[in-house]
């Protein structure tokens, strides 16, 4: 007899019952979903191409914005794909993946904005040593 008290997915509670306001809560966040594909990816494109925006600042800029691509790609699209096809499953797996990377995502977001707030800090009230505390060798 096999145990059939294992979980190997999870149910997964929706907005609203009505179709009309789930195909509006898709349109929703996949017009959320692409401005921050879009955006972010304008600025990792603006900060790779342009030399002049090689500087700390702007590096840590850009890894902020693939860091927001990342968190974001983790959890809408499965959203919008449950609301669009009016499932109401994950796979436990699936589930502990995008706990996993999101909570990586963020957490490694928040140390990075305070590299940042440091950079801003080291740039603001000690101009003259900027350069050798912050300079393009420590990023």
């Amino acid at each position: 007899m096999s145990n059939s008290s294992s979980i190997s997915e999870f149910l997964l509670l929706t907005f609203t019952g009505t179709r009309h306001l789930q195909l509006l809560h898709f349109w929703l966040f996949l017009g959320i979903y692409l401005t921050a594909l879009v955006g972010n990816g304008l600025i990792s494109t603006a900060i790779a191409c342009d030399q002049r925006l090689h500087t700390p600042m702007y590096f840590f800029l850009l890894n902020l914005a693939l860091l927001d691509l990342g968190s974001i790609s983790t959890t809408v699209p499965k959203a919008m794909a449950n609301t669009l096809w009016d499932t109401r499953t994950i796979s436990y797996t699936s589930c502990v993946v995008q706990v996993f990377l999101f909570a990586f995502l963020l957490s490694t977001e928040f140390y990075l904005l305070t590299v940042m707030s440091y950079d801003r800090y080291a740039a603001i009230c000690k101009p003259l040593h900027y350069g050798t505390l912050l300079g393009s060798r420590a990023c």
